[in-house]
């Protein structure tokens, strides 16, 4: 048998071609294929406007007990024909080490308009949007949304995903009844199936019994489920 055709037979036999993951880690899509993503960090669609390190392929992946907690919201979801899309779970620590140069570089704001318009970049470390270390790296953080599998669009949410201002406040004045609304089922959604919020990003949770609190791994996203 010639080594290529070797090579695709232990791929099939094999639940997956990817990386050895860390004890406790899964590939989402072994667990949910259904849920949908949209990693920003692999591209140049983001506050930096590059990939960032880390970042080689484009698979989610988190621990398994957030994997089986994002499923059970997935499975209330697609009831309504909604369905999760994730932006961002686990984040090597050396993406955070990408954030944190970038954020040095005062006259690097590319994405400024788009992302941070209305923060000064030196102010992103005290203002709390830049830090040197980020649950994500531990393995048991998302960022997300809410889809309509109808339409294949994001529910309206008020603000983009990785928008640096109040206007991505859980809590915001702001939005309209609609926007507060699917925020709320969002958070619901999360809070009722394990995972834990935060005040200043609408879109990030985190596994309220996380299995590795302490541990920030660093090991890169290299092969796509």
């Amino acid at each position: 048998m010639k080594k290529a055709t070797l090579l695709l037979f232990l791929c099939i036999s094999i639940s997956s071609c990817g990386q050895k993951l860390p004890e406790g880690f899964v590939y989402l899509a072994n667990v949910d294929a259904s849920i949908q993503s949209e990693m920003r960090y692999i591209s140049y669609n983001n506050f930096i406007g590059k990939p960032i390190d880390g970042y080689i392929k484009a698979s989610i992946i988190v621990s398994e007990p957030a994997a089986k907690a994002l499923k059970s919201v997935q499975k209330e979801l697609l009831q309504f024909n909604l369905s999760l899309k994730i932006f961002d779970s686990y984040r090597p620590q050396q993406a955070v080490d990408h954030f944190v140069r970038w954020a040095k570089v005062l006259n690097d704001t590319l994405m400024k308009r788009q992302y941070y318009p209305e923060v000064s970049k030196d102010k992103l470390f005290e203002a709390g949007y830049i830090s040197k270390k980020s649950g994500h790296t531990r393995g048991s953080t998302v960022d997300l949304t809410i889809i309509d599998l109808a339409t294949n669009t994001e529910l309206d949410m008020g603000s983009q995903y990785d928008f640096f201002g109040n206007e991505s406040h859980a809590i915001n004045n702001a939005l309209t009844k609609k926007q507060r609304a699917n925020r709320l089922l969002l958070r619901n959604l999360m809070l009722t199936n394990g995972f834990d919020a935060i005040r200043t990003e609408w879109w990030h949770f985190t596994l309220k019994n996380e299995p590795f609190p302490e541990t920030y791994f660093n090991f890169p996203i290299k092969y796509k489920f």
